[in-house]
């Protein structure tokens, strides 16, 4: 059968080994590395499909399959034509499984071999996850690429329990491909581990084995210190096959975005640029910046003298502070704009890096620049 999904190798960095890459999909081409915006609920929180794809030049969007499910439910999005028609938005759209934000939900879950019985954060009513109906939900959603549901352990965990939980991500995973039934989605299984590089390579062999159109690590950068997180990614990456893409999951700040590429990833998301800015923070090219802090009051220049996007070419600190001090709309929006474009030019820039095979030189140099120490990687 046909893949829904091909990965295209470029260049590899000589520098480096990080890959520029390319992924066909039946939404069109994604560029990579990527950053993916993520929209939680069908939206990238405050803004507009336009403004995501003509203001910031966002390739593919993330949706959530818990929350979709709780609201409105996939046979609603079903009904409207899937996700892409339903949010207007006619670029690629991945869907994780829903497992991470079942397993945040402590004490409201229970875990089987058969699935998760868990309580809705929203009204308490009763709900199951099982590797079979996720993946019927994805199918309904409509996603260009659809995760396989999967159990996220927390940091730090026993090495008993992780082994336990990712031998039973590998099962799921089996039935999730035995589910999977859409032949224009494609269908990424999910590495886990925890902190264990045992247990991470048995995982990916036993995934790989699968022969899935793509692959992710999951359960890291959730709280472990960053020399534990650049371990086990620069451990586990290289166990992913070559040939099909490789996506981190839940990363977003611009040393870690860097640092993925440098380890041979081609994919990452986080909701970290829109969650800052509605803490009125913005990321820029010197370094990360809290504008509603005093010290901005009477600031009449732009976010970063170094950046093109619509919020700098048009507004200034003291006005965006101004706004996010008065809890208005308008101030979440602007920064919004300005963090996902920042992060949309910085990977466009690293592809550019990896091509001219000076990552490693662009590494150094964009990490004096903001402010960052230097640690173990590449």
């Amino acid at each position: 059968m046909e893949e829904a999904i091909k990965y295209e190798l470029l260049h590899e960095c000589k520098q480096t080994g990080a890959r520029r890459g390319r992924i066909h999909t039946p939404h069109g081409i994604i560029e990579t590395p990527v950053f993916m915006p993520v929209g939680t609920q069908a939206t990238v929180k405050s803004l507009t499909p336009e403004e995501l794809k003509e203001e910031i030049g966002a390739q593919i969007i993330l949706a959530n399959t818990y929350h979709l499910y709780l609201r409105p439910g996939q046979k609603i999005v079903k009904e409207a034509g899937g996700l892409h028609k339903f949010m207007n938005w006619d670029r690629p759209i991945l869907t994780d499984s829903g497992g991470f934000q079942v397993f945040s939900l402590g004490d409201l879950r229970t875990i089987t071999e058969e699935g998760v019985e868990f309580k809705s954060h929203l009204d308490g009513s009763r709900h199951f996850f099982s590797p079979e109906s996720v993946m019927q939900t994805e199918e309904d959603l409509g996603a260009d690429i659809i995760m396989a549901f999967d159990e996220c352990v927390e940091y730090p965990s026993t090495y008993e329990y992780t082994k336990q939980s990712m031998e039973r991500t590998t099962r799921w995973a089996k039935r999730c491909k035995q589910a999977h039934k859409t032949k224009n989605q494609a269908l990424f299984g999910i590495i886990q581990g925890g902190f264990y590089e045992d247990l991470r390579e048995k995982s990916a062999k036993d995934l790989v084995e699968l022969n899935l159109p793509g692959y992710a690590i999951g359960g890291i950068s959730v709280g472990e210190p960053k020399e534990e997180f650049l371990k086990m990614l620069y451990y586990t990456a290289p166990l992913m096959p070559k040939e099909k893409p490789r996506y981190l999951m839940g990363v977003g700040t611009p040393d870690y975005l860097i640092e993925a590429v440098l380890a041979g990833i081609d994919m990452c998301d986080c909701v970290l640029p829109t969650r800052i800015a509605r803490n009125g923070t913005a990321l820029t090219w010197h370094g990360k910046i809290v504008v509603r802090n005093a010290t901005y009051e009477r600031d009449f220049t732009k976010l970063d003298e170094d950046c093109d996007c619509y919020t700098c070419r048009n507004y200034t600190k003291a006005y965006i502070r101004h706004l996010i001090k008065a809890n208005e709309i308008l101030g979440v929006r602007l920064l919004s704009i300005h963090n996902l474009y920042f992060l949309t030019k910085l990977m466009e820039r690293v592809k550019i890096e990896i091509e001219q095979d000076h990552l490693l030189d662009f590494k150094t140099k964009f990490y004096e620049e903001y402010g960052y120490t230097q640690k173990k990687g590449k």
